[in-house]
């Protein structure tokens, strides 16, 4: 097995984990109850927002860090054809890809300061909803959801977590 390949069979062992958030992801009732747009950019806002649960739930121990960034480039790999898909050409995919990753780390430090202080809705306000803050019922949906899976993924061992099982 080439050096590559190794890399590709590490990075594939995360796939079950990201099939599993991005379908956690588009569950109707973020779009429905929690007011989420259900647009491109409302779909990649929710799927960044589930993935940055889980990876803080990774980075939180040491022996998950390694999934942590093979669960990030295994979103990249998922931007990369959508992109694509959208019309977006090949010389522009890797800065509207390296954007996105961007954004995923902005997230990533909101989320955690959110969670920190006890108080997602600054951090959905700013980055789920895009600074249009939505009815009260549905920003309170959308954090107790959100809430109820951080807490829950830490009751899953890494071994259940890396193979996709959510709570």
């Amino acid at each position: 097995m080439g050096f590559f390949d190794r890399f590709r069979a590490k990075r594939d062992e995360t796939a079950a984990l990201y099939a599993a958030l991005v379908a956690r992801a588009r569950q109707p009732h973020w779009f429905l109850d929690g007011a989420v747009a259900d647009t491109v950019d409302g779909r990649f806002d929710m799927i960044a927002a589930v993935l940055a649960m889980v990876m803080l739930r990774l980075e939180a121990d040491p022996a998950g860090v390694a999934a942590a960034a093979h669960l990030s480039e295994a979103f990249v790999d998922d931007m990369d054809p959508q992109l694509r898909e959208i019309g977006i050409g090949d010389l522009l995919v890797g800065k509207h890809v390296g954007r996105m990753m961007g954004m995923l780390g902005g997230r990533l430090g909101a989320y955690r300061d959110g969670l920190a202080a006890g108080d997602l809705k600054p951090a959905l306000i700013r980055n789920l909803y895009r600074g249009e803050a939505p009815d009260p019922a549905a920003l309170a949906h959308v954090e107790r959801n959100l809430l109820a899976l951080r807490q829950g993924l830490d009751g899953i061992t890494l071994d259940a977590l890396v193979a996709g099982q959510l709570p």
